[in-house]
């Protein structure tokens, strides 16, 4: 026996017998919920403010457009959709070797580090000024595809989309069991609502003091960020076996119940869990879902204010009009994700939603009236926005397995932020901007069919190794034999 197959064979053995050691207090519902929300209290707020921080400047890049940034920038004809474009590439690239690497190296380490990066090309990006300076400045997407979204074109080019939801996805999955987790998806990802509402804020204010604005404001949220991963190196936990926060017997009760969930499938790295992942259709059929709801959600983000504004508002009233739709989805976002973890189900709340969001752009398809063209605006938000953090919990749900859940969840999110160069050459037709709403709304109608194949598919996998556990008599006693199976492991079961 090699070296290597020694160590995985005493990690294994360990892991082991870590799992079938009983919790010294049996873990009552009441102890249970405790436990959740010392884990709520002490990792939702932070990875929260990370979050909001990353989306905050995907959401000024569309106010500043409106605000005097393509013209004091030059971006005439497709330069700003170009600019919108260009950093998904690289962005997308980063993310599996990102989450293989989460693994690897300590969370507490390695987000704050990739995060510090970003933020200081981030506020040395404060430089640019022409189209060209933005341009030349892509590799830095780079460091923003690993951790958070980064830097902003003069004032605004930290519009590139943030992949600090497949890094802290990951994480909280390494914390709660799959049936917990789209509600704390859910709660971290209506930061991003949040910060689309502030950036309304901030851009309404920023246009009252002409000449402030632009690479100061960027220069600030850079060494605001900058201070923020200072302090992430002190204030992030790795797992929950080394939580201080925790008790011992709480440590051992949580440990126990996320082995318990995941079947005890295998926690080391190994080359052919990535495999396992890659070569699962099931992946592909998730990226296919998180790419036709996330076309809608980069659309959002990045044309909100000029949509609003083509309906016959001023610059000034469009960039307030942008934060109720930000806060309707806020509020969604939180309540569709709690009620999918009450349920245990994730298909049913992604097709709802879909068609509330599918309802609101054939109004501002539709309609010629500003006001149910704003309406429309808000149920569009309100419809997409709490699909995102739903179907990261469904596709983390589909692997079982650290790694291959790490490389599932970058995937799905890697490939299906590609999408963002379908969102930023779409708005190109004001005021009615049809080619956009129409485009969108094929998406959304994708997503809802692909999500209706995967519960078909999911159910019937289910029903199967029912029949088959029930046949050849494997229960739990016999999780071993199955522990490098991943999702194959007939004791694994798919959420619907």
């Amino acid at each position: 026996m090699s070296v290597t197959e020694k160590a995985e064979k005493a990690s294994y053995d360990e892991d082991l017998a870590v799992a079938s050691k009983e919790p010294q207090v049996e873990l009552t519902k009441a102890a249970h919920a405790k436990i959740l929300r010392k884990l709520d209290a002490h990792l939702l707020p932070f990875v929260s403010l990370l979050y909001l921080l990353s989306f905050l400047d995907r959401a000024n890049i569309g106010n500043a457009k409106i605000a005097g940034m393509a013209k004091d920038a030059n971006l005439i004809g497709f330069r700003y959709n170009t600019i919108a474009a260009v950093f998904f590439i690289p962005y997308a690239l980063a993310e599996v070797p990102s989450n293989i690497a989460l693994k690897l190296v300590r969370p507490s380490r390695w987000i704050p580090s990739i995060m510090l990066a970003w933020g200081l090309v981030m506020t040395l990006m404060s430089l640019c000024k022409t189209y060209h300076d933005l341009i030349m400045c892509e590799p830095s997407a780079l460091f923003r595809g690993r951790s958070l979204p980064g830097g902003k074109p003069y004032s605004s080019i930290k519009f590139t989309l943030s992949h600090s939801g497949i890094q802290i996805t990951f994480y909280l999955s390494l914390w709660y069991r799959r049936r917990d987790v789209a509600s704390r998806v859910a709660i971290f990802f209506s930061a991003a609502t949040v910060a689309g509402a502030f950036g309304g804020i901030l851009a309404y204010g920023i246009e009252k003091m002409e000449g402030i604005g632009g690479a100061y404001t960027f220069c600030l949220e850079g060494i605001v960020t900058v201070l923020v991963a200072a302090a992430s190196y002190f204030f992030m936990y790795d797992y929950p076996q080394t939580a201080a926060f925790l008790t011992e017997t709480e440590r051992e009760q949580i440990v126990h119940l996320l082995k318990e969930d995941a079947q005890d499938l295998a926690t080391h790295y190994d080359r052919k869990f990535v495999w396992q992942a890659m070569r699962d259709y099931k992946t592909y059929v998730q990226i296919g879902i998180y790419m036709g709801l996330l076309i809608p959600v980069y659309a959002i983000a990045l044309f909100t204010p000029t949509i609003v504004q083509e309906l016959g508002f001023t610059a000034a009233q469009a960039q307030l009009l942008t934060i109720p739709p930000f806060v309707c989805g806020c509020i969604a976002t939180i309540a569709v994700g709690l009620l999918s973890d009450k349920y245990n189900l994730r298909g049913p709340f992604i097709i709802g939603s879909c068609f509330v969001a599918l309802v609101g752009y054939i109004v501002l398809y539709a309609t010629k009236s500003p006001g149910a063209g704003y309406a429309g605006a808000v149920l569009s938000a309100v419809g997409v926005y709490p699909t995102i953090a739903v179907d990261l919990a469904w596709a983390g749900s589909i692997a079982g397995g650290d790694v291959r859940r790490g490389v599932v969840i970058a995937m799905v999110i890697g490939i299906g932020n590609l999408g963002g160069i379908c969102s930023s050459f779409i708005y190109i037709t004001p005021p009615r901007f049809h080619i956009g709403h129409g485009t969108i709304l094929g998406w959304l109608s994708l997503s809802i069919i692909l999500s209706c194949f995967a519960m078909w598919d999911y159910n019937r996998i289910n029903k199967q190794r029912d029949a088959y556990c029930e046949r050849e008599g494997i229960d739990a006693s016999r999780r071993a034999e199955f522990r490098d199976m991943g999702s194959e492991s007939p004791l694994f079961r798919y959420t619907i």
